[in-house]
Protein backbone atom coordinates (compact mmCIF):
# COMPACT_ATOMS: atom_id res chain seq x y z
CA UNK A 1 0.00 0.00 0.00
CA UNK A 2 1.29 3.48 -1.46
CA UNK A 3 2.54 5.71 1.96
CA UNK A 4 0.56 9.17 1.14
CA UNK A 5 3.41 11.68 1.04
CA UNK A 6 3.17 15.12 3.03
CA UNK A 7 3.34 17.98 -0.21
CA UNK A 8 6.14 20.36 1.11
CA UNK A 9 6.61 24.51 -0.60
CA UNK A 10 9.82 26.28 -0.50
CA UNK A 11 9.86 29.76 0.19
CA UNK A 12 13.00 31.39 -1.61
CA UNK A 13 15.31 30.18 -4.55
CA UNK A 14 18.89 30.73 -3.70
CA UNK A 15 21.72 28.29 -2.60
CA UNK A 16 19.71 27.08 0.75
CA UNK A 17 16.80 25.95 -1.20
CA UNK A 18 18.68 24.64 -4.28
CA UNK A 19 22.00 23.21 -1.87
CA UNK A 20 20.55 22.36 1.65
CA UNK A 21 16.82 21.46 1.17
CA UNK A 22 15.35 20.39 -2.32
CA UNK A 23 18.00 17.56 -2.35
CA UNK A 24 16.71 16.03 0.76
CA UNK A 25 12.76 16.76 0.16
CA UNK A 26 13.15 14.86 -2.71
CA UNK A 27 14.68 12.07 -1.51
CA UNK A 28 12.30 11.73 1.55
CA UNK A 29 10.31 9.07 1.56
CA UNK A 30 7.00 10.90 3.58
CA UNK A 31 7.63 14.19 1.71
CA UNK A 32 6.97 15.25 -1.99
CA UNK A 33 8.08 18.17 -3.51
CA UNK A 34 4.77 20.32 -4.42
CA UNK A 35 5.42 24.28 -4.92
CA UNK A 36 8.06 27.23 -5.09
CA UNK A 37 7.87 30.50 -4.44
CA UNK A 38 10.28 32.77 -6.50
CA UNK A 39 9.46 36.19 -6.82
CA UNK A 40 11.17 37.28 -9.95
CA UNK A 41 12.77 34.05 -11.90
CA UNK A 42 15.26 34.82 -14.56
CA UNK A 43 18.35 33.75 -16.47
CA UNK A 44 20.12 32.94 -14.07
CA UNK A 45 18.19 31.03 -11.03
CA UNK A 46 14.54 29.98 -12.33
CA UNK A 47 12.89 27.87 -10.42
CA UNK A 48 10.04 26.84 -12.96
CA UNK A 49 12.79 26.20 -15.64
CA UNK A 50 14.94 23.87 -12.99
CA UNK A 51 11.62 22.01 -11.64
CA UNK A 52 8.93 22.13 -14.65
CA UNK A 53 6.59 19.55 -12.69
CA UNK A 54 5.87 21.63 -9.51
CA UNK A 55 3.59 24.43 -8.59
CA UNK A 56 5.16 27.53 -8.85
CA UNK A 57 4.39 31.03 -7.51
CA UNK A 58 5.72 34.40 -7.23
CA UNK A 59 2.99 35.86 -4.24
CA UNK A 60 3.79 34.36 -0.92
CA UNK A 61 -0.49 34.80 -0.21
CA UNK A 62 -1.16 32.76 -3.28
CA UNK A 63 1.56 30.34 -2.72
CA UNK A 64 0.01 29.57 1.00
CA UNK A 65 -3.62 30.17 0.18
CA UNK A 66 -3.18 26.78 -1.79
CA UNK A 67 -5.35 23.76 0.18
CA UNK A 68 -2.89 21.14 -1.12
CA UNK A 69 0.38 22.41 0.60
CA UNK A 70 1.07 20.61 4.05
CA UNK A 71 4.89 22.11 4.76
CA UNK A 72 6.25 25.34 4.01
CA UNK A 73 10.34 25.24 3.74
CA UNK A 74 11.42 28.72 4.75
CA UNK A 75 14.85 29.37 3.34
CA UNK A 76 14.69 33.12 2.47
CA UNK A 77 17.39 35.59 4.89
CA UNK A 78 16.94 35.86 8.46
CA UNK A 79 14.51 38.90 9.05
CA UNK A 80 12.12 37.42 6.97
CA UNK A 81 11.58 34.05 9.22
CA UNK A 82 9.77 35.64 11.89
CA UNK A 83 6.73 36.90 9.23
CA UNK A 84 7.07 34.16 7.35
CA UNK A 85 6.30 31.66 9.70
CA UNK A 86 3.89 33.46 11.31
CA UNK A 87 2.14 33.69 7.70
CA UNK A 88 2.83 29.91 7.45
CA UNK A 89 1.36 29.13 11.15
CA UNK A 90 -1.44 31.25 10.51
CA UNK A 91 -2.78 29.16 6.91
CA UNK A 92 -2.67 25.98 9.01
CA UNK A 93 0.95 25.00 7.40
CA UNK A 94 3.77 22.83 9.21
CA UNK A 95 7.36 25.04 9.07
CA UNK A 96 10.77 24.40 8.24
CA UNK A 97 12.85 27.19 8.75
CA UNK A 98 16.56 27.33 8.32
CA UNK A 99 18.74 28.89 11.46
CA UNK A 100 19.00 31.02 12.67
CA UNK A 101 15.44 30.42 13.52
CA UNK A 102 14.46 34.31 14.22
CA UNK A 103 16.34 37.52 15.25
CA UNK A 104 15.27 37.20 18.60
CA UNK A 105 14.18 34.81 21.79
CA UNK A 106 11.26 36.79 22.20
CA UNK A 107 9.98 36.06 18.29
CA UNK A 108 10.88 32.73 19.16
CA UNK A 109 8.10 32.41 21.75
CA UNK A 110 5.56 34.58 19.54
CA UNK A 111 5.94 31.42 17.37
CA UNK A 112 5.96 28.92 19.91
CA UNK A 113 2.90 29.76 21.07
CA UNK A 114 1.46 30.24 18.14
CA UNK A 115 2.33 26.62 16.14
CA UNK A 116 0.40 24.71 20.06
CA UNK A 117 -2.31 26.86 19.28
CA UNK A 118 -2.96 26.12 15.52
CA UNK A 119 -1.70 22.42 15.94
CA UNK A 120 1.23 22.76 13.96
CA UNK A 121 4.79 21.62 14.57
CA UNK A 122 8.16 23.57 13.55
CA UNK A 123 11.48 22.77 13.13
CA UNK A 124 14.91 24.96 12.77
CA UNK A 125 17.31 23.63 10.01
CA UNK A 126 20.36 23.35 12.72
CA UNK A 127 21.58 20.66 10.01
CA UNK A 128 24.99 20.92 11.20
CA UNK A 129 24.31 18.88 14.22
CA UNK A 130 24.34 15.57 11.31
CA UNK A 131 28.29 16.95 10.59
CA UNK A 132 29.86 13.19 10.56
CA UNK A 133 32.87 15.07 13.00
CA UNK A 134 30.09 16.51 15.33
CA UNK A 135 28.42 12.58 15.73
CA UNK A 136 32.05 11.36 16.43
CA UNK A 137 32.17 13.90 18.91
CA UNK A 138 28.82 13.65 20.45
CA UNK A 139 29.92 9.86 20.48
CA UNK A 140 33.33 10.38 21.99
CA UNK A 141 31.79 12.46 24.89
CA UNK A 142 28.89 9.96 25.61
CA UNK A 143 31.81 6.97 25.93
CA UNK A 144 33.78 8.60 28.37
CA UNK A 145 36.95 7.57 27.19
CA UNK A 146 38.24 11.55 27.29
CA UNK A 147 37.43 11.61 31.18
CA UNK A 148 35.80 13.93 32.81
CA UNK A 149 35.37 17.37 29.97
CA UNK A 150 37.43 20.43 31.01
CA UNK A 151 37.88 22.29 27.59
CA UNK A 152 35.93 21.91 24.33
CA UNK A 153 36.91 24.06 21.48
CA UNK A 154 34.40 24.17 18.07
CA UNK A 155 36.07 26.87 15.36
CA UNK A 156 34.41 28.08 11.91
CA UNK A 157 37.50 29.96 10.88
CA UNK A 158 38.20 30.60 7.43
CA UNK A 159 40.59 33.26 5.12
CA UNK A 160 37.56 35.56 3.97
CA UNK A 161 38.82 38.89 3.47
CA UNK A 162 36.42 40.28 1.35
CA UNK A 163 33.10 41.81 2.94
CA UNK A 164 29.82 39.52 1.22
CA UNK A 165 28.23 41.39 -1.11
CA UNK A 166 24.51 39.70 -0.75
CA UNK A 167 22.50 39.61 3.04
CA UNK A 168 25.43 37.95 4.56
CA UNK A 169 27.42 41.58 4.25
CA UNK A 170 24.82 43.53 5.07
CA UNK A 171 22.17 42.33 7.50
CA UNK A 172 22.44 43.63 10.87
CA UNK A 173 22.60 41.77 14.24
CA UNK A 174 19.06 43.02 14.69
CA UNK A 175 17.36 41.28 11.58
CA UNK A 176 19.34 38.15 12.29
CA UNK A 177 22.57 38.75 10.41
CA UNK A 178 26.24 38.93 11.40
CA UNK A 179 28.58 35.88 11.60
CA UNK A 180 27.80 35.52 15.40
CA UNK A 181 24.21 34.58 14.15
CA UNK A 182 24.86 33.30 10.10
CA UNK A 183 28.05 30.89 11.65
CA UNK A 184 27.40 31.47 15.41
CA UNK A 185 24.22 30.09 15.16
CA UNK A 186 25.81 26.09 13.99
CA UNK A 187 28.35 26.30 16.71
CA UNK A 188 26.82 27.38 20.15
CA UNK A 189 23.79 24.90 18.97
CA UNK A 190 26.54 22.41 18.78
CA UNK A 191 27.47 23.41 22.70
CA UNK A 192 24.14 22.99 23.44
CA UNK A 193 23.08 20.19 22.12
CA UNK A 194 26.35 18.57 24.27
CA UNK A 195 26.26 20.58 27.38
CA UNK A 196 23.16 22.26 27.88
CA UNK A 197 22.45 26.02 28.56
CA UNK A 198 25.62 27.36 30.25
CA UNK A 199 25.59 29.81 33.26
CA UNK A 200 27.11 32.58 32.09
CA UNK A 201 28.63 34.11 28.49
CA UNK A 202 31.84 36.14 27.72
CA UNK A 203 32.10 37.66 24.03
CA UNK A 204 34.52 39.02 22.24
CA UNK A 205 33.07 40.35 18.87
CA UNK A 206 35.26 41.58 15.98
CA UNK A 207 35.34 42.86 12.56
CA UNK A 208 38.65 41.49 11.28
CA UNK A 209 38.06 43.21 7.80
CA UNK A 210 38.40 46.48 9.40
CA UNK A 211 40.37 46.11 12.30
CA UNK A 212 37.83 46.64 15.28
CA UNK A 213 36.07 45.58 18.33
CA UNK A 214 32.91 45.66 19.85
CA UNK A 215 32.79 47.60 22.88
CA UNK A 216 31.65 51.09 24.23
CA UNK A 217 33.88 52.86 22.19
CA UNK A 218 32.12 50.89 18.82
CA UNK A 219 28.40 50.40 19.69
CA UNK A 220 27.46 49.73 16.21
CA UNK A 221 30.13 47.11 15.17
CA UNK A 222 28.94 44.38 13.16
CA UNK A 223 31.47 41.54 13.79
CA UNK A 224 32.59 39.31 10.63
CA UNK A 225 34.71 37.11 13.54
CA UNK A 226 33.70 35.87 17.31
CA UNK A 227 34.93 34.25 20.47
CA UNK A 228 32.48 33.30 22.79
CA UNK A 229 32.97 31.61 26.56
CA UNK A 230 30.70 30.02 27.69
CA UNK A 231 30.83 28.35 31.43
CA UNK A 232 29.43 25.34 32.76
CA UNK A 233 28.79 24.28 36.55
CA UNK A 234 31.99 21.70 37.15
CA UNK A 235 34.53 23.78 35.40
CA UNK A 236 33.69 23.07 32.01
CA UNK A 237 34.25 25.97 29.74
CA UNK A 238 33.32 25.93 25.66
CA UNK A 239 34.91 28.18 23.16
CA UNK A 240 33.22 28.89 20.23
CA UNK A 241 35.59 30.78 17.37
CA UNK A 242 34.62 31.99 14.12
CA UNK A 243 37.44 34.18 12.06
CA UNK A 244 37.62 35.98 8.63
CA UNK A 245 41.50 36.10 8.97
CA UNK A 246 43.01 32.63 9.43
CA UNK A 247 45.53 31.23 7.28
CA UNK A 248 45.49 27.84 7.33
CA UNK A 249 46.45 24.60 5.47
CA UNK A 250 44.15 23.30 7.21
CA UNK A 251 41.56 24.94 9.47
CA UNK A 252 40.86 24.24 13.14
CA UNK A 253 37.32 22.47 13.82
CA UNK A 254 37.72 20.71 17.37
CA UNK A 255 39.79 20.97 20.14
CA UNK A 256 38.45 18.81 23.35
CA UNK A 257 40.35 18.47 26.37
CA UNK A 258 39.50 15.77 29.02
CA UNK A 259 40.98 14.89 32.32
CA UNK A 260 41.99 11.02 30.71
CA UNK A 261 42.61 12.19 26.90
CA UNK A 262 42.19 14.75 24.12
CA UNK A 263 40.89 14.95 20.38
CA UNK A 264 41.30 17.46 17.32
CA UNK A 265 40.06 17.49 14.18
CA UNK A 266 40.72 19.96 11.34
CA UNK A 267 38.85 20.90 8.26
CA UNK A 268 35.07 21.78 7.99
CA UNK A 269 32.09 18.88 7.09
CA UNK A 270 32.40 17.53 3.31
CA UNK A 271 28.87 17.51 2.63
CA UNK A 272 28.51 20.92 1.65
CA UNK A 273 31.15 20.99 -1.14
CA UNK A 274 30.01 18.15 -2.28
CA UNK A 275 26.43 19.56 -2.77
CA UNK A 276 27.87 22.74 -4.29
CA UNK A 277 29.62 20.29 -6.33
CA UNK A 278 26.49 18.78 -7.87
CA UNK A 279 26.87 15.35 -5.44
CA UNK A 280 23.66 13.83 -5.47
CA UNK A 281 22.70 12.89 -2.04
CA UNK A 282 22.74 9.03 -2.43
CA UNK A 283 26.21 9.06 -3.91
CA UNK A 284 28.21 6.31 -2.13
CA UNK A 285 30.58 8.97 -1.43
CA UNK A 286 28.55 11.48 0.27
CA UNK A 287 29.09 12.98 3.41
CA UNK A 288 32.70 10.74 3.41
CA UNK A 289 36.28 11.87 4.07
CA UNK A 290 39.95 11.26 2.81
CA UNK A 291 42.18 9.70 5.81
CA UNK A 292 44.07 12.81 5.49
CA UNK A 293 41.27 14.69 7.48
CA UNK A 294 41.04 11.96 10.40
CA UNK A 295 40.89 13.11 13.58
CA UNK A 296 43.72 12.61 16.08
CA UNK A 297 42.73 11.06 19.43
CA UNK A 298 45.43 10.82 22.59
CA UNK A 299 44.51 8.77 25.26
CA UNK A 300 46.48 8.10 29.04
CA UNK A 301 48.04 4.75 28.56
CA UNK A 302 48.19 2.21 31.21
CA UNK A 303 51.59 3.49 31.58
CA UNK A 304 50.36 7.10 32.35
CA UNK A 305 52.04 8.40 29.09
CA UNK A 306 50.02 9.93 26.35
CA UNK A 307 49.32 7.83 23.37
CA UNK A 308 47.81 9.20 19.72
CA UNK A 309 46.10 7.73 17.36
CA UNK A 310 43.94 8.32 13.91
CA UNK A 311 40.19 8.56 14.96
CA UNK A 312 38.08 8.04 11.67
CA UNK A 313 34.71 9.82 11.72
CA UNK A 314 31.93 7.72 12.24
CA UNK A 315 29.82 6.51 9.19
CA UNK A 316 27.86 9.44 8.17
CA UNK A 317 24.03 9.86 8.46
CA UNK A 318 24.20 12.83 6.19
CA UNK A 319 21.78 15.69 6.06
CA UNK A 320 19.54 13.47 4.65
CA UNK A 321 18.53 12.27 8.65
CA UNK A 322 16.96 15.89 9.45
CA UNK A 323 14.57 15.46 6.71
CA UNK A 324 13.69 11.71 7.61
CA UNK A 325 13.04 12.67 11.07
CA UNK A 326 11.17 15.57 10.47
CA UNK A 327 9.07 13.29 7.89
CA UNK A 328 8.76 10.67 10.79
CA UNK A 329 7.37 13.77 13.33
CA UNK A 330 4.94 14.97 10.57
CA UNK A 331 3.54 11.22 10.19
CA UNK A 332 3.25 10.84 13.98
CA UNK A 333 5.88 7.82 14.04
CA UNK A 334 7.78 10.26 16.12
CA UNK A 335 6.77 12.84 19.62
CA UNK A 336 8.97 15.73 18.69
CA UNK A 337 10.64 17.34 15.11
CA UNK A 338 14.64 16.71 15.34
CA UNK A 339 15.30 20.66 16.28
CA UNK A 340 12.53 21.56 18.02
CA UNK A 341 11.99 25.45 18.59
CA UNK A 342 12.10 24.93 22.15
CA UNK A 343 16.00 24.85 21.89
CA UNK A 344 16.15 26.61 19.09
CA UNK A 345 15.09 30.01 21.29
CA UNK A 346 17.62 28.64 24.32
CA UNK A 347 20.39 28.94 21.30
CA UNK A 348 19.03 32.70 20.51
CA UNK A 349 18.92 33.69 24.63
CA UNK A 350 23.16 32.38 24.40
CA UNK A 351 23.48 34.81 21.06
CA UNK A 352 21.98 37.74 22.98
CA UNK A 353 23.99 36.86 25.59
CA UNK A 354 27.14 36.62 23.79
CA UNK A 355 25.13 40.47 22.12
CA UNK A 356 24.93 41.82 25.42
CA UNK A 357 28.99 41.12 26.85
CA UNK A 358 30.20 42.12 23.75
CA UNK A 359 28.93 45.49 23.90
CA UNK A 360 29.91 45.76 27.39
CA UNK A 361 33.28 43.63 27.94
CA UNK A 362 31.14 42.04 30.75
CA UNK A 363 30.47 38.45 31.81
CA UNK A 364 26.64 37.72 31.09
CA UNK A 365 24.96 35.23 33.53
CA UNK A 366 21.93 33.16 32.43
Amino acid sequence: MATTKLNVGVIGYGMSATVFHIPFITTTPTLKLHSILQRNPGAASSAPRDHPDVKHFTSLDSFLADPDLNVVVISTPPQTHFPFTQQALQAGKHVMVEKPFVPSSAEASTLIDLAKEKGRLICVFQNRRWDSDFLTVRKLLADGSMGRIVEFETHFDRLKLERPSNWKGTLGMDQGGSALYDLGTHLVDQAYVLFGMPRGVFATLTNQVDGRIAGPENPGLEPDSATLQLFYDGGLMALVRIAVASVEVQQPRFWIRGTKGSYRKVGLDTQEPQLKAGMQTNDASFGLEGPEWNGKLTLLGADGSPHEQDHPNLKPETYSKIYELFGDALTGKREDVPVPPTQARDVLRIIEAAKESGRTRREVLL
